[in-house]
């Protein structure tokens, strides 16, 4: 299989699209100008659409009017980026609704056991995606796929009659022919399908409270506050929503991922004290080079033009913030429990890591595990969409300050300079 040349994104700043995709941005704007960020209004809308009322425990709402104001006063959204976040949030406060009703239904879900989950801990660009892939094309794993993660629990107007598909699939599919549309090159960096296995940062934010929300744009009042808190209840929420999904679709051994993780070693530990803790590291520059890159393509949807530097700015800082809390909290994962993987020895032998992995976590790596990983491979091959060439310079990053700024985190786990 050939792959397609590395290309340059030379429209970051100023994004172009394509006639189809510039006249549905075109629609959107227009139905911006009426959207709201304002948490009175978004709630209204998650219960007229739902029908339900109980949000659960109501410690969100603070963290709800902040995430507003600072997606008012500091995210800087056209009025594209009002509507895709006002829908988004209508969304995750929808998905509480439906939580909260399914729990008061069958409070048997809370019985449901998450047993010995095997949890990926790593930023973006380390290798943590190959490898949640790969462990998640096992069947003896109980992943999320992109569909569920966006909506977990479907309302009861909307369940499917025997032999009738699962409308989510086709919202789902919906959503990504636009992320498509308007970032046709998304998909060298990070592909999006219907089924492909997601993280649980998007369960997280049902709680109202994730750095998921500091993809959007900068907003420094959110992170601040976000990071000033405990995060166990949020965590604890998680886990919650796990044992519905548990309960609805079946499943044994949960495999997890985010990036959020590598910042919350001492809550996820805690909430999930039988885990499995799998810490990925890679050259911290090439990472941010790659993250900053992708933040900065995926602006354009609540952006006319992007400001490279007040991305990049904010992310080189926000990078170090998290690798900092690693060194700082890496300790208090449990030493047998937990694994640290480099990328460089990932990608040279990545079927190895995973048995290592396995080893430690008392999962049999059997004949048919390999046999499944193998046909995830050949079916998905690394790159095979094409590789993205990145420069820090762009986003006013000196590579050989911020390399020196990261001495403290490379020289912590012996991660390799890339160059």
């Amino acid at each position: 299989m050939s792959r397609p040349a590395a290309i340059v994104l030379d429209d970051l700043r100023q994004p172009r699209f394509t006639e189809e995709a510039a006249a549905v941005l075109a629609m959107m704007s227009e139905m911006g100008q009426s959207a709201s960020l304002f948490p009175d209004v978004l709630t209204t809308s998650a219960t007229e659409s739902t029908g339900l009322y109980d949000f659960g425990p109501d410690d969100f709402a603070p963290r709800l009017d902040l995430l507003c104001r600072s997606l008012r006063d500091e995210a800087r959204l056209n009025s594209v980026g009002v509507l895709a976040q006002s829908q988004f949030l209508i969304g995750l406060l929808s998905s509480r609704l439906l939580v909260e009703n399914l729990l008061t239904v069958h409070p048997e879900i809370l019985k449901e056991r998450i047993v010995a989950p095997i949890i990926i801990c790593g930023l973006p660009r380390t290798g943590t995606t190959h490898l949640h892939n790969l462990m998640s094309a096992d069947h003896a794993f109980r992943p999320l796929p992109y569909w569920e993660s966006l909506e977990p629990v479907l309302a009861d107007r909307d369940r499917p009659g025997d032999g009738e598909p699962d409308p989510r699939l086709a919202r789902t599919e919906m959503a990504v022919s636009f992320v498509n549309s308007v970032m046709p090159e998304f998909k060298r960096m990070h592909e999006m399908t219907v089924d492909h296995v997601h993280e649980e940062i998007q369960l997280l934010a049902i709680d109202i409270s994730t750095m998921l929300f500091e993809t959007i744009a900068p907003m420094p009042t959110w992170r601040d506050a976000y990071l000033g808190r405990d995060q166990r209840s949020s965590y604890a929420y998680l886990k919650k929503i796990l044992q519905a999904l548990q309960w609805l679709r079946g499943g044994s051994r949960w495999v997890l991922k985010s990036p959020q993780h590598l910042e919350q070693f001492s809550a996820i530990s805690d909430v999930f004290p039988d885990a499995t803790f799998v810490v990925t590291h890679r050259d911290p520059v090439s990472v941010t080079a790659s993250m900053v890159t992708m933040l900065a393509y995926s602006a354009r949807l609540g952006h006319d033009q992007v400001d490279l530097e007040w991305i990049g700015e904010y992310w080189s800082d926000r990078l170090e913030r998290m690798l900092r809390s690693c060194v700082e909290q890496r300790d208090l994962l449990p030493a047998a429990q937990t694994i640290d993987v480099r990328f460089d020895e990932f990608m040279q032998d990545d079927l190895a890591i995973v048995r290592r992995i396995y080893a430690l976590a008392g999962q049999p790596f059997s004949g048919e595990s390999d046999r499944a990983m193998t046909r995830f491979m050949d079916a998905n091959p690394r790159g095979r969409h094409g590789d993205v060439i990145y420069d820090l310079a762009q986003f006013g990053i000196d590579g050989d300050r911020l390399r020196r700024n990261f001495a403290f985190y490379t020289e912590r786990f012996g991660v390799a300079e890339e160059r």
